[in-house]
Order: C-alpha cells, then sequence, then structure tokens
C-alpha cells in the first residue's frame, strides 16, 4: 500500500494518472511485463561483448528496437558509425536519455561464480552497459508510448552512444550540436548500489605514445638497433617518477600494447597506452604536458622517434541538485533489490575470489543510498554532456554489494537475473522521472537553475583538437591475453 501511494502521488505529479486512468503500479506492471524482452535484448549484447566503436550488432539491435516502436532514428551520427539519435514528439522540452554498449576488452567470461573466460570472446561487460543501453531503450519506449496515448507535447531523445570506456564517443557528439536544443539529459550507470549521483569525478586524456627504431639480431648486432622497447620503459619510468610530482588527486595508468614479437629481435616498434586524470581539467592539461616529456625523454635516449595518436579527452562532471533530487525521490519510490536463495548462493560461491571477501550485507542491494556530494575518481564521457546540458544520474545494483567493475566477477553478475534486477530498477526510475520533466515546466527550470548557479563564472568547449576525429580502431590491438 505503501509503495502505491507514493507512486500514485509521483504519477499525479506527471500528470499520468487518475482514478479513472492508468495507476503507477500498472504503468510499472507494464514495465514488468516486458520484462522478458529486454532481459533477452540485454542477453544478446552481453553475449556479443563487442569493445568501443566496434558495437555493430548492439546499436542495430538498439537502434531496431527504437525505430520499431515508432522513433525517428539517425545513425552514423557524429562520424561515428555505431552512434545514433532515435527522437519522438515535437517542440519542447527536449529531453534526452543516453544509452551506452561497450564491452572492455580482456574480461570474457562466463555467467558462473569461478574464473571461466567465454572462449568464443575477447571481451566482457565488466562495466554493464549492456544493462546501461537496455535499460535506457526500454524506457524511452514506455516513455513514448504514454505521449503518444496522453497526447503529451515535448520531444524525447534517446542518443546511442559508443566507446565510453576511453574512446569519448559523447564528446563527439556534443562537438556535433546533438545536445544544443537539449532541455535535460538523463543517464544511469549499473553498480552495486543504488544511489541519485551528486558527486563529480575526474576528467581524463588518454593516448596512444608509439615508439619507432631499427631492429637487429639482439645477440649478433645489438648495437645497430635502436630499441623502442627501452624507449616505452624509459617512458614508463618517467611517469612513475613523475606520480610524486602532480597533485595526490592525480591517476596515472598504462599498459604496454605493444613490446615486441621475440626476444632475440630488438623491437623497432612498441607502444604504451596512457591514461591521465584529475579532478580540474586546466591543472590536467599541465599533467599531461609532462607525461609527454616523459615520451620525448624515452624517445630522445633511445634514439628512436616518438608519435601520439589522442584517443579521450573528457571533462569531469558536473552535478545537478535538481536532477538529484527528482531522480533520489522516484528512485525510493521504487526501491533496491532482493535476491532469491540461488542468487545469495551464487555471492557465497564468488567471495572467495574477490580481494575483500568481506563484502558487506548482501540486504545493501535493498536500499536507496542518500544523496551526497563528493569525488570520485573514476572518469566518463557523461562529462562532457554534463557541462552542455542539465544532466542527473544514477546508479542501481547490478552487482553484489562490495563487488568491483571491470572484473570478471561483475561480468558473471551481469549475465545473471542479478544484472537485470538492477537494469529493471534503473528502467522504471528513468520512466518516471523522464514524464515527471516533460509534463511539469518548474522541473525543467530547476535543473536549468542548477546547472547555471553550478556553472557560473566558468567555460566549456570539447577539448579534443579541432581537427581531432573519433579514433575508431583505438581497440584494434589491445591487449586481451
Amino acid at each position: 500500500m505503501r509503495r502505491f501511494q507514493i507512486l500514485t502521488a509521483a504519477m499525479l505529479v506527471i500528470g499520468v494518472a487518475s482514478p479513472a486512468d492508468l495507476t503507477a503500479d500498472e504503468l510499472l506492471d507494464r514495465i514488468d511485463a516486458q520484462r522478458p524482452k529486454y532481459v533477452e535484448i540485454a542477453s544478446r549484447i552481453w553475449r556479443w561483448a563487442e569493445v568501443g566503436y566496434k558495437e555493430v550488432q548492439s546499436s542495430s539491435l538498439l537502434a531496431d528496437e527504437l525505430e520499431a516502436a515508432g522513433f525517428e532514428v539517425k545513425r552514423g551520427v557524429a562520424d561515428i558509425p555505431t552512434a545514433f539519435v532515435a527522437e519522438f514528439g515535437s517542440g519542447k522540452p527536449v529531453i534526452g536519455i543516453l544509452a551506452e554498449y561497450d564491452a572492455l576488452p580482456g574480461m570474457e567470461q562466463e555467467a558462473v561464480p569461478a574464473k571461466q573466460p567465454v572462449k568464443s570472446n575477447k571481451a566482457g561487460h565488466a562495466c554493464g552497459h549492456h544493462l546501461f543501453g537496455t535499460a535506457s531503450t526500454w524506457s524511452a519506449i514506455t516513455v513514448k508510448e504514454e505521449m503518444a496515448a496522453k497526447k503529451i507535447k515535448g520531444t524525447l531523445r534517446l542518443y546511442g552512444c559508443p566507446a565510453e570506456e576511453g574512446g569519448s564517443g559523447k564528446v563527439f557528439m556534443v562537438r556535433a550540436g546533438l545536445f544544443n536544443d537539449c532541455d535535460v539529459v538523463l543517464h544511469w550507470h549499473p553498480g552495486s548500489e543504488n544511489r541519485a549521483g551528486l558527486e563529480t569525478n575526474l576528467a581524463n586524456i588518454s593516448g596512444k605514445f608509439r615508439f619507432r627504431g631499427k631492429a637487429a639480431h639482439a645477440a649478433g648486432a645489438p648495437h645497430q638497433a635502436r630499441s623502442a622497447l627501452d624507449a616505452v620503459m624509459l617512458f614508463a619510468h618517467g611517469v612513475d617518477l613523475l606520480r610524486e610530482h602532480v597533485p595526490q588527486e592525480t591517476r596515472l595508468h598504462y599498459v604496454i600494447t605493444n613490446g615486441g614479437n621475440a626476444p632475440n629481435i630488438v623491437p623497432d616498434f612498441a607502444e604504451v597506452y596512457m591514461y591521465a586524470r584529475h579532478p580540474d581539467p586546466k591543472t590536467l592539461d599541465g599533467i599531461w604536458n609532462r607525461v609527454e616529456k616523459c615520451a620525448e625523454g624515452g624517445a630522445v635516449a633511445t634514439e628512436t622517434t616518438r608519435s601520439l595518436e589522442l584517443v579521450g579527452n573528457t571533462a569531469n562532471l558536473l552535478p545537478n541538485d535538481a536532477l538529484a533530487k527528482l531522480l533520489d525521490k522516484h528512485l525510493r519510490a521504487i526501491g533496491g533489490v532482493t535476491y532469491s536463495a540461488e542468487e545469495i548462493d551464487f555471492a557465497e560461491k564468488l567471495r572467495p575470489s574477490l580481494l575483500r571477501p568481506e563484502l558487506p550485507p548482501l540486504t545493501e542491494a535493498s536500499q536507496v543510498k542518500s544523496v551526497s556530494e563528493g569525488q570520485r575518481y573514476g572518469s566518463t564521457d557523461v562529462g562532457d554532456v554534463s557541462w552542455a546540458v542539465p544532466t542527473g544520474g544514477f546508479s542501481t545494483a547490478c552487482v553484489f554489494p562490495g563487488v568491483p567493475m571491470h572484473s570478471w566477477q561483475a561480468v558473471a553478475c551481469g549475465g545473471t537475473p542479478v544484472g537485470h534486477k538492477g537494469m529493471v530498477i534503473a528502467a522504471k526510475t528513468l520512466t518516471l522521472a523522464t514524464l515527471e520533466l516533460l509534463t511539469d515546466p518548474k522541473q525543467v527550470a530547476a535543473a536549468r537553475e542548477s546547472f547555471d548557479k553550478r556553472r557560473a563564472g566558468k567555460s566549456y568547449q570539447t577539448r579534443f583538437p579541432k581537427e581531432q576525429r573519433p579514433a575508431l580502431n583505438y581497440r584494434d590491438n589491445a591487449v586481451t591475453d
């Protein structure tokens, strides 16, 4: 009864429920009735596990669903083959929902509580983007049906966003003007807890430093060689020393994606993929300049040449107080998840594989955590969207409390009802919040007021050079072994 009262009150605010009309519980029941369909869609994307800018099947599946539901879909936007925008309605307000669907390399895993790679894959959904894209699409279609049935005015957009994991797909979509007339954008993300977001995070610059030298027999003629691998190692050592001399909030990390082919051949080519992060983009620019000097030093010392392919360049998140409040209200109305006996058994079998086997109580997944400001240490290209248009987000429990994202354990959870339950909560929360924004001008105005206040005195422009194009092949030589 209490849930019905809360939800009915929320639905009355957005003008889509009355005693003679659709009740809140009936709307949510309609979402629940579609669960098998969208679980299958998420499962297909989970099995495909396509990496950034290569999400051909995943993006097509979501775009096809939206098109079949009556959206006008524009594909290949912003010079990105796997990006799309689906639109329904016309006029103001314009409310956008973000969808992601890229997987991570080297994270192939079956939906079982022991490490068991999928032999046919070289990637896995360790960040739950198969759930992200599916729930957003599910919500958009549900909202569209309500708009058509109730003749609700306004424009609804679903943004199909590829390559969030390092490829900065949304940055190019912002630069292409796809958000220029948008009033509000909503997003969500799988996690280990249910919480509306008011935190900021780290701006991020990433790129591939490539060194080229001269090959020779490593034993017979090493003096005739110039080792590209030596250049990479000196670069990496310089970065490691640099960690002591940057602000403490900085994050520097890298992988060597190509170190040569055989020990008895001095490598004439080597590559390192580098990330640098900091809360302030301008401070990050200075840190990145020092990273480039480390690369220059490695090349000079080894008499090799260097080049840089800039891959990612994202801003920090700009929080929005009004949207956090709105999403928190609807997230609390929906509530968290509870686990079945089978799922609890799955968690217990997974526990020994974690670095922190003392998992928080699984009952935490049934709670909705309080909205709070703070500093998160990940990065996302949603940051650029948040500086261009009022943006609000939240997370739901799609992995067990205590399970880290970007792990094979997260992939396993995402392929089971554990992940699907969080996806359902996200679809419902997005649906209620989007409908309220479409029908209550005060909510849109409050989001704009918060945006203007948070951004006051600060400027924004996409941080890539004007000539920069999306790095569509940035995953081609990723290390997966």
